[in-house]
């Protein structure tokens, strides 16, 4: 049996995919910046496609559960909800699985979103 460390907070942490989000508007150019506090979770995020973007929501264990607002490069604002996983890689960086679904427009998805590396001086 292997003993697994617990995840850290999210607080201070950046993500970004390393992909682009088909369906969606998020791309590796979307930087995600996460804060933690008493099991809730929010983030700020823009780049790519994303002019301004920002999630709301709470965390329980490895399980995030949230609602996103953002406005798209274009100047549309779109809303959504989102179901994520957190996942510790072999290299210690955190990685976010997600499940997601438009709630302003036809749509879902899965997409993921890894820890960059100029973070791991935040982690707790």
């Amino acid at each position: 049996m292997t003993n697994t460390p617990p995840l850290p907070s999210l607080d201070g942490l950046r993500f970004a995919a390393s992909a682009p989000t088909e369906g969606g508007e998020v791309g590796p150019e979307t930087i995600f910046e996460y804060h933690e506090s008493d099991a809730e979770i929010w983030a700020s995020y823009a780049g790519g496609d994303v002019r301004r973007g920002f999630l709301v929501g709470t965390r329980h264990g490895d399980t995030l559960h949230f609602r996103y607002s953002q406005l798209s490069a274009d100047g549309e604002t779109s809303t959504g909800r989102c179901t994520s996983v957190i996942v510790r890689g072999d290299d210690g960086r955190l990685t976010l699985e997600e499940t997601w679904a438009w709630e302003s427009r036809p749509g879902s998805g899965t997409s993921a979103v890894h820890e960059l590396h100029d973070a791991p001086e935040a982690r707790r």
